[in-house]
């Protein structure tokens, strides 16, 4: 395996986990298991964003493993999107959520960031074959 399927495929799995998390939070949130807060944390608002988040990070997991450019643009698209959702979650969180709904926000947010930060490097490590220089 080369070292480009490599990271493609650590990538994916560290995708792939992030996914599953959420999956995990959406279930709790919905359930009510984990439930309480006040204004304007809702848990099943919370549940509902959770799992559009996490449905989003595996279409873009799927994406990757097609290993075209646009299935790289559509992994970055899906990060960039849970970072936002992640953020907008933490915000609601702070103002009304529980400890734990913090500390799963204050976690993933990170993590999010850092496989963002690795799929930024590997496209500017590979970039797409249109870009090389013409006549060498």
């Amino acid at each position: 395996m080369s070292n480009q399927k490599r990271v493609d495929a650590a990538i994916v799995g560290l995708i792939g986990v992030e996914a599953s998390t959420l999956a995990i939070m959406s279930v709790l949130h919905l359930t009510g298991i984990v439930a309480g807060g006040t204004r304007p944390y809702r848990p099943t608002a919370a549940g509902i964003a959770e799992a559009v988040i996490g449905a989003v990070l595996t279409v873009g997991a799927a994406a990757l493993t097609r290993s075209s450019r646009h299935g790289r643009d559509t992994a970055v698209a899906a990060l960039g999107f849970a970072i936002l959702g992640v953020i907008a979650g933490l915000s609601f969180t702070i103002r009304g959520g529980g400890a734990i709904d913090i500390a799963y926000h204050a976690t993933l947010l990170p993590l999010l960031l850092i496989t963002l930060a690795a799929m930024s490097r590997k496209l500017s490590v590979h970039p797409h074959p249109s870009a090389a220089p013409r006549g060498i």
